[in-house]
């Protein structure tokens, strides 16, 4: 799927996905990633849930955003219980979603002017 761009300016905005893959800035990636509006954390370890870990929580946790969108792959997923804990802590909100759904909703808070971050599991 093929997505608008509104006016981002120099800021990171999904502009299309598929399967397996999402476009930033009209730059393909295929493996997890973690997209802020001012950069882009690429090859991102985790593949699937289960498989993050205390570094990743942390990482997630340290990121400048008041919110994250969790993009957990085809179908949605729900992360450990010390991912959310972790993010509370820091006061940033966390939605889980697939990883498409997250993407448009990046884009549509990223209009907002909102402070978000967005960890696609691929």
């Amino acid at each position: 799927m093929k997505l608008h761009l509104d006016r981002f300016g120099n800021q990171n905005a999904f502009t299309g996905y598929g399967e397996g893959y999402v476009l930033i800035n009209q730059q393909r990636f295929e493996r997890s990633l973690i997209v802020l509006p001012d950069r882009i954390i690429a090859d991102w370890a985790p593949r699937r849930v289960e498989e993050l870990t205390a570094a990743d929580r942390a990482l997630l946790a340290d990121l400048p955003a008041d919110i994250l969108l969790l993009g957990t792959g085809r179908r949605l997923c729900f992360p450990p219980a010390p991912l959310l804990q972790a993010l509370t802590a820091r006061g940033i909100g966390l939605e889980v979603m697939d990883s498409h759904a997250a993407a448009r909703t990046y884009n549509i808070l990223l209009a907002e002017g909102r402070r978000v971050a967005a960890a696609l599991l691929l």
